[in-house]
């Protein structure tokens, strides 16, 4: 999905505000600009090619929002149709903040759009941010200009939403980002849970992150602390290789490269996999530099406090630095064929 091609059809506007003590309903469809457009059609697209977003399906006996959407496809999604379905998940969305404060206030946005040749519902909750702008009163000696805190400022164009839906109304498909907050003493993603009623997969950016995590601990478990400095470089060197030539990290692949023969290693990765349903054939493509960039240098830090970064391409060629193991078993670092130096 390209940024350009996302085309809004319908956009409404829903004021989630606890203080108010109920939910304030649009009862007619934004009439947005084009300024207005762009900063939506950026949230949109944020959500599309981030590596935090889910692919989930509605659980369908339990969803009021997929009954309310198949509702809205099998009629004719008249404006009165669609303000009417964005007004019941307003509600549904107020009722489960309202019980539980740790949810931020929000302005609820429900957008239309048309891309790739096909229809998709965006749910974008947008949390209210804290800030500053001025106030001018009057009377009759002048205008008083003063800064006031405004509480009610809404993400922009660069900021992430913490909860956001795109659902294709082709099949139902629900691509969503997701923040965890404290429902019932207990951290929840109440925004699949409670509120969509779906599941699905983990997002790429969990996966990769929990396969790196499983390869650690096992590293750990295994090879003493001389040996997991130079298994992990190894480890990260073989993702890198890996996302640079094919976009992406088979992870049966990796674990044979990064623990060769021993079979018993990679069973005891496989087993931590399975825990979140995470199968041995595992193959992750993330979208975007911020999920792969960790990969692209080498963060190294010594016990006194010293930090190197080393980009994976000059690791590789051995050309420019070396690391030597002295009798003692400490390790020296030796940077070479270095031109020039700057201080930052």
């Amino acid at each position: 999905m390209e940024k350009g091609e996302i085309r809004l059809r319908k956009v409404i506007v829903h004021i989630l505000d606890s203080t108010v003590g109920m939910p304030v309903l649009s009862d007619t469809l934004l009439d947005y600009g084009s300024d207005f457009g762009d900063f939506l059609r950026e949230h949109i697209y944020k959500i599309e090619t981030t590596d935090e977003k889910k692919t989930c399906r509605f659980h369908t006996e339990e969803s009021e929002v997929y009954r309310l959407l198949q509702a809205l496809v099998e009629g004719e999604l008249t404006d009165e149709m669609f303000v009417e379905a964005s007004q019941c998940m307003a509600k549904r969305l107020y009722e489960i903040m309202n019980k539980n404060i740790e949810i931020p206030q929000a302005d609820f946005v429900v957008v239309l759009f048309e891309a790739d040749g096909g229809k998709y519902l965006g749910l974008l909750k947008m949390d209210y941010r804290t800030s500053y702008t001025h106030q001018t009163q009057s009377d009759a000696f002048g205008n008083t200009n003063g800064i006031i805190k405004f509480r009610a400022i809404l993400p922009t164009e660069t900021q992430k939403l913490s909860e956001a839906a795109i659902i294709s109304l082709s099949d139902f498909t629900v691509f969503l980002t997701e923040k965890k907050y404290e429902v019932n003493g207990t951290k929840t993603s109440y925004f699949s849970k409670l509120f969509l009623n779906c599941s699905g997969a983990l997002s790429p950016k969990s996966q990769l992150s929990i396969v790196t995590r499983a390869i650690d601990t096992v590293q750990k478990k295994y090879f003493n602390e001389g040996e997991q400095f130079e298994v992990q470089m190894e480890t990260k060197q073989i993702i890198h290789e890996q996302l640079a030539e094919t976009g992406g990290v088979d992870v049966p692949f990796v674990l044979d490269k990064v623990f060769r023969e021993k079979e018993e290693y990679k069973e005891e990765v496989q087993e931590k996999l399975e825990k979140y349903k995470m199968g041995a054939d595992v193959r992750i493509e993330p979208q975007s530099e911020h999920t792969t960039r960790k990969f692209e240098k080498q963060h190294l830090t010594t016990d006194t406090g010293v930090e190197i970064k080393i980009p994976m391409e000059q690791y590789r060629d051995g050309e420019h630095i070396e690391f030597i193991t002295n009798p003692d078993g400490s390790i020296s670092i030796l940077i070479k064929n270095v031109g020039h130096i700057s201080a930052k």
